[in-house]
């Protein structure tokens, strides 16, 4: 066979420049790209996909999360708390984890995006604790076969110093800078097509100092690689940065060299008008986590008014300790939600949830080559098959993957690979995984 004939969709949601949405359409994948979109294609050598009652997308785009936390979901002490008393619950039995733990917990969590039609992930990993390293999780993003963005993050100020983190999980930063050096040179791919970029990701204004933010900065624009960080999540990380840096976390961003193209912020809930301002001239981006937002009772993030300045915003599970799910479809429809909560019923529509969904995240990510199904661009696909109990009597399939469901998806092709076929994962064994991963996460209940 040489590549795939998805033939027969019933609505192919192009994403293109027109936002095309075509009926009764196919697409051919070869050599990892998208050949032709159209109806009556064919492709006599091609491994045949019949989407007959599918809805066919671009694959998902996920722009945060902390892939290790999938090991400690539903924590007792850590339910019902803010985010500063969430973390210090959290810190000591993240301080436990080594890097079996970090690898396992990696591929627990990019399996459960792969389900739910994510193609494409970041990963912000900024503790190492008993040996682990960015590599562990590296290596389960190329066993699962997902697009991978993994952040070198870091924490470089404890307690002692006035930081949030315990003094056990903080690194020295020289040592930081060395091993983010290493990383990019031993990682990162700056081509088209890349299964693998490297972001630097110094985790937050709480838990690193203002020099190490400086030299990231100057140090991932040396490399020709982009930054992400935490900022503006809730009123104690205002209340943090106004006491601290005496300034709002934008400008704290600015002084520091964080803005621009090349710049992605986690969250952002509590922006005011000037710092959305910021972001749209210098086109800097958001990674807009909704669940996590709610579940941490941090706020609703002003993301229609982000959007309405031009912004550029994605979508992010967050870490699976506090969304507590890592499932990209439902991410999308509380995103949706949460802006008709705050701004009325007709402020987001579910085409425009699912645009954020895709082609928005691969523009927070950089990602010219995708978040869109069109000739040239690479075969990251979902494919959803809306004959199910979810989609029961809808009469709009595409607005109905946003509205009611489904939430996992059919198949899911990466790079024209395929890694869920009929709704299960084919690269790893997962239930194998599952096992080990309740097993260690047993260990750190102790």
């Amino acid at each position: 066979m040489q590549g795939f004939l998805i033939r027969n969709a019933d609505w192919v949601v192009t994403m293109d420049g027109s936002r095309r949405e075509l009926a009764g359409a196919d697409i051919i994948v070869r050599c990892g790209k998208i050949v032709s979109v159209g109806q009556g294609l064919h492709a006599p050598a091609a491994e045949v996909i019949d989407a007959r009652g599918c809805v066919v997308t671009p694959g998902l785009v996920n722009t945060h999360h902390h892939l290790y936390q999938s090991m400690t979901r539903a924590v007792p002490g850590g339910q019902d708390a803010l985010l500063f008393g969430w973390l210090k619950t959290l810190y000591p039995i993240w301080g436990r984890m080594g890097s079996e733990e970090l690898r396992v917990s990696a591929l627990t969590g990019l399996a459960e995006l792969a389900l739910s039609g994510c193609t494409l992930t970041s990963d912000h990993l900024y503790l190492f604790p008993n040996g682990g390293t960015l590599d562990d999780t590296i290596d389960a993003a190329r066993e699962i076969g997902l697009r991978f963005h993994p952040t070198r993050g870091a924490m470089s100020i404890g307690e002692s110093a006035g930081g949030l983190p315990p003094d056990a999980l903080v690194e020295g930063e020289e040592a930081i800078l060395r091993d983010m050096v290493r990383v990019v040179d031993r990682f990162h791919d700056p081509a088209e097509g890349a299964m693998v970029r490297v972001g630097l990701a110094p985790c937050s204004p709480f838990s690193v100092s203002r020099d190490l933010m400086r030299e990231a900065a100057i140090l991932a624009r040396d490399k020709g690689v982009m930054l992400h960080t935490h900022l503006a999540e809730n009123d104690e990380d205002i209340a943090y940065s106004l006491a601290n840096f005496g300034c709002r976390p934008g400008q704290y961003a600015e002084d520091l060299g964080w803005t621009g193209d090349d710049v992605w912020h986690a969250h952002c809930v509590k922006l005011d008008t000037s710092e959305i301002g910021l972001f749209a001239r210098t086109r800097t981006g958001v990674a807009h986590c909704p669940c996590s937002n709610c579940r941490l009772g941090s706020g609703i993030a002003p993301v229609r008014a982000m959007r309405d300045a031009g912004v550029k915003v994605g979508l992010g599970v967050d870490g699976s300790a506090s969304n507590d799910a890592g499932n990209l479809v439902t991410e999308a429809r509380m995103a949706m939600l949460l802006q008709r909560v705050a701004n009325g019923a007709d402020a987001v529509s579910a085409r425009e949830a699912l645009e954020i969904a895709t082609l928005g995240g691969a523009q927070v990510l950089g990602r010219t080559d995708c978040g869109s199904l069109e000739p040239g661009k690479r075969a990251d696909i979902a494919i959803w098959d809306m004959r199910g109990i979810e989609a029961a009597g809808a009469w709009d399939p595409v607005a109905a993957l946003m509205l009611c469901g489904p939430t996992r998806v059919r198949h899911l092709l990466v790079d024209g690979r395929q890694v869920v076929r009929e709704g299960r994962v084919t690269t790893i064994d997962l239930p194998r995984v599952i096992e080990d991963q309740n097993r260690m996460a047993r260990r750190l209940a102790g």
